[in-house]
């Protein structure tokens, strides 16, 4: 077996001499390495027949320096696999190492790629990586640029399942729409999503129901809410082109316009009232006032009558006022007290209901 192996060691067994310490050294520097090599064969044998079966172009060394920079082999070899066996060509093995070290979904990019060039669609490697390190799906985009999918507006998973619209003779209509849509790969990075096409699809029909003169308008011709929202272009900026708008269903709400003139109505009454309570407070203070100001002037008077008997003592005093004019005065205070006292009981008699 020695001579078939190494046949230097065989010459020297048979010449009788010891080798030397380097060639001992040299001999299990060769044996190490042969024993990695079979190591890393063995590691990736599997993937090195398809690569190169395949003509993938990914050797074992390759395989092991992406191991040593956290790349798992599999993913790149299993995609330059598919593009070769796509007729792709232009994308090498470390243009999809570079893309996985970015963080990005190789699997799908090439997936993406794959069934864009069988579709007929331009997208390009860069393109598609950039879709997917945006953190769009790229290949749900294919797919849906591909074969158009479906939207409903409103979303049922927001809670909501129709639109809510009054028509100008106060009716509120209710819609339900289906919008057809494409995915624009060119406008795929930066553009808008699903959300604000089902805004501006909700905004158009609530704008065309509420310039139509009656509800039942609506009803009769349905068709015409989907021609004039699908007329204003509403994908603009968006990474979708919308294919159709189809109005899926149109039923009748409250009637708000006889709603809200209830509302005004009482609201108007609520005024009123409020006005007529103003006014009423407004009488009751000037009622107080007018009697504060009775009051006010009987006070003045019995203080100008507390000063009569002042005036009077003082006449007497000075001599301005005898004592017979003080005793006339007297009796025709007197007088007219009786006087008075019967006026009264003559009036009160003279009224028979009292």
């Amino acid at each position: 077996m020695l001579p078939m192996l190494n046949p230097h060691i065989a010459l020297l067994l048979a010449d009788g001499d010891e080798p030397s310490v380097f060639e001992v050294m040299g001999l299990v520097a060769l044996g190490l390495f042969l024993l990695g090599f079979l190591v890393l064969f063995l590691r990736y044998a599997k993937l090195y027949i398809q690569s190169v079966l395949s003509g993938a172009g990914v050797g074992l060394f390759d395989m092991l320096a992406m191991s040593l920079r956290k790349v798992d082999p599999a993913v790149i070899v299993v995609g330059r696999i598919n593009l070769v066996q796509s007729r792709i060509n232009g994308i090498t093995a470390n243009d999809l190492e570079a893309h996985y070290l970015a963080g990005g979904n190789v699997p799908r990019v090439v997936s993406a790629i794959i069934s864009s060039n069988r579709a007929g669609l331009d997208l390009d490697y860069k393109a598609a990586t950039g879709i997917d390190l945006a953190g769009r799906d790229v290949l749900d985009a294919v797919n849906t640029s591909v074969t158009p999918k479906v939207i409903d507006c409103p979303d049922p998973a927001k809670g909501k399942s129709e639109v809510a619209a009054v028509a100008k003779d106060g009716i509120q209509v209710l819609a339900k729409a289906r919008v057809t849509v494409r995915t624009n790969i060119a406008r795929l990075v930066g553009g808008a999503g699903e959300e604000t096409i089902i805004a501006r699809v909700g905004e158009g029909i609530v704008s065309t129901i509420g310039s139509m003169d009656t509800h039942k308008h609506v009803l009769e011709n349905p068709d015409e809410i989907s021609k004039t929202v699908l007329n204003r272009g509403l994908d603009a900026g968006t990474a979708f082109e919308i294919v159709s708008i189809d109005i899926a269903d149109v039923d009748i709400g409250s009637n708000i316009g006889a709603r809200l003139q209830a509302d005004q109505a009482e609201a108007d009454k609520r005024v009123a009232q409020a006005l007529a309570e103003k006014r009423r407070a407004m009488a009751v203070a000037a009622e107080q006032e007018f009697k504060a100001g009775v009051q006010e002037n009987r006070a003045k008077v019995v203080e100008a009558e507390a000063q009569v008997p002042l005036a009077m003592a003082e006449a007497l005093k000075s001599g301005n006022l005898g004592v017979m004019d003080m005793l006339r005065l007297k009796n025709l205070e007197s007088d007219t007290t009786m006087r008075r006292s019967i006026g009264g009981e003559a009036g009160g008699g003279s009224n028979p209901t009292s």
